[in-house]
C-alpha cells in the first residue's frame, strides 16, 4: 500500500453527468469504476485513507433513473485533475471510459474557477454581428463546392455569393491543398473576390478557408489566409483536435472568427448509449475551444440527427457558461431555401443558416439564389 499523501487542493470540483444503461446495481458498479478509471487508474484498495482517496478520486454526487434500465449519474472531479488544459479535461471526462459500452457523457458542469482557464470564443454572437454589420436576422452562410473546380472557378463563385448577400462564404470541408485548386491560390483568389464584392455592395461578407491540416501546416495556412485577406477560418476539431482549434482562436496575431466543422465527430453522437451527447460535442466543447459558429447536421436533411439533438446543440451553444460568450448554432446538411422559415421559427435570429447545394439549383445561378436566400430570411424574420 502507498504511504498517505497530503495535498493542497482548492476544493473546487467539476461535474460530469454520465448516462449509463443497465440495472441499478450494475449502473452503480460502473459508476464506481468510472470514479477510479478516470482519475487514478490504480487499485483502489491500495490507496490509503488519505487526500488522494478523499479528493482525487471521482465522487458520485447523484443518481437519477431516467427510464427503464437507464440512469443519469453525476460524478464530480477536483478541477486540479484536469490540469487547466482542454486535452486533460477531455481525458478526465471520458478517456478510458470511452472504450466501455453503454456509457455516454450527457453533460458537463464547469465552475468559474475552471472556466477561467479558457478564453473561449473571441467574437461570439455579438462580436460576429458587429464584425459583419448584421443585426436583427440570422446570418447567411454557404460553402464553395464541388471539389474538382479550379481556384479561379471557386473564386468566381465566392464573389457571386458575396454580391448576392451571403455573410459567410466558407470552403467546403473537402477543399484542402489539392492539385485542382491549390490552397494558396484558392485563398488569394477567393479573398480578393469577397473584397471586391464588398466594395461594390457596401456589405462586410467574409471568406473562411478550410485551415484543417497536419502539423505546422495548420498555422502556415491560417497565417497565409490572414495575410491574403480572409475573414474567418473553418476548422474541423474532430480531425486536428479541440486543442489546436483553441490555439488558433487564442492567437492574438490571427484574431479571426472560427467556424467549427463536425467532420469525423459523428461516431461520438450517433449511437444513443455511448459517446457524448450532441450538446457536449458541438456546443459546450466547441465554445471551450474557441469556436464562434458551430456547424452541425440539421434534422430532416441527409443525416440522422433528431429535432431534439439539434435543439440541444443550439441550447448548449447559447446558454450561460461563465464568462464564455454564446456562439451561433449553424444547422446545415442538405438544407434548402424552402426550409428557411421553419428554421428561423425554431432556432431564432441568433443562428447561422447554412445552405450549400440547393443554391446551385437556381436557374439564374448562385448570385440570384443568394439574393433569394436573403429575401426569404428577411421575410421570415418579418413574420416572427
Amino acid at each position: 500500500m502507498l504511504a498517505p499523501t497530503k495535498l493542497a487542493l482548492s476544493g473546487a470540483r467539476f461535474r460530469v453527468t454520465y448516462q449509463i444503461a443497465g440495472a441499478r446495481d450494475e449502473v452503480m458498479r460502473k459508476a464506481e469504476e468510472i470514479c477510479i478509471e478516470q482519475t487514478v487508474e490504480f487499485p483502489a484498495d491500495l490507496v490509503p485513507d488519505d487526500d488522494i482517496r478523499a479528493h482525487v478520486f471521482g465522487r458520485i454526487e447523484s443518481v437519477e433513473q431516467r427510464a427503464e434500465q437507464l440512469f443519469h449519474v453525476q460524478i464530480s472531479y477536483a478541477i486540479e485533475t484536469a490540469g487547466l488544459e482542454i486535452t486533460q479535461l477531455l481525458n478526465v471526462v471520458f478517456g478510458n471510459t470511452s472504450m466501455k459500452p453503454d456509457i455516454q457523457v450527457a453533460d458537463l458542469a464547469l465552475p468559474d474557477s475552471l472556466l477561467a482557464a479558457y478564453a473561449g470564443p473571441r467574437f461570439g454572437v455579438a462580436g460576429l454581428r458587429e464584425l459583419l454589420g448584421v443585426t436583427g436576422r440570422p446570418l447567411l452562410c454557404t460553402a464553395i463546392k464541388p471539389m474538382g473546380l479550379s481556384a479561379a472557378a471557386l473564386a468566381q463563385m465566392t464573389g457571386d455569393f458575396a454580391r448576392g448577400g451571403i455573410d459567410l462564404i466558407k470552403d467546403d470541408h473537402g477543399l484542402a491543398d489539392q492539385v485542382f485548386a491549390p490552397y494558396a491560390e484558392r485563398v488569394k483568389r477567393c479573398a480578393e473576390a469577397v473584397q471586391e464584392a464588398n466594395q461594390r455592395t457596401g456589405r462586410r461578407s467574409v471568406y473562411a478557408p478550410n485551415v484543417t491540416a497536419p502539423g505546422r501546416a495548420l498555422w502556415e495556412r491560417a497565417y497565409l489566409a490572414k495575410q491574403a485577406g480572409a475573414g474567418a477560418f473553418l476548422v474541423a476539431p474532430g480531425i486536428v483536435g479541440y486543442d489546436r482549434m483553441q490555439a488558433l482562436a487564442d492567437d492574438p496575431q490571427l484574431g479571426l472568427p472560427i467556424l467549427f466543422h463536425p467532420a469525423l465527430l459523428g461516431s461520438f453522437v450517433t449511437y444513443p448509449y455511448t459517446g457524448m451527447a450532441h450538446g457536449v460535442v458541438f456546443g459546450l466543447l466547441g465554445r471551450l475551444a474557441g469556436a464562434d459558429v458551430t456547424i452541425f447536421p440539421n434534422f430532416g436533411g441527409r443525416f440522422s440527427f433528431s429535432r431534439e439533438d439539434c435543439l440541444a446543440i443550439a441550447e448548449a451553444a447559447r446558454r450561460p457558461l461563465g464568462h464564455l460568450k454564446p456562439i451561433f448554432p449553424a444547422p446545415a446538411g442538405g438544407m434548402s431555401i424552402g426550409r428557411v422559415a421553419d428554421m428561423v421559427a425554431l432556432y431564432g435570429v441568433d443562428t447561422v443558416l447554412l445552405i450549400g447545394g440547393d443554391l446551385h439549383r437556381h436557374p439564374d445561378g448562385v448570385y440570384a439564389a443568394s439574393q433569394r436566400f436573403l429575401e426569404t430570411v428577411l421575410a421570415a424574420c418579418a413574420q416572427r
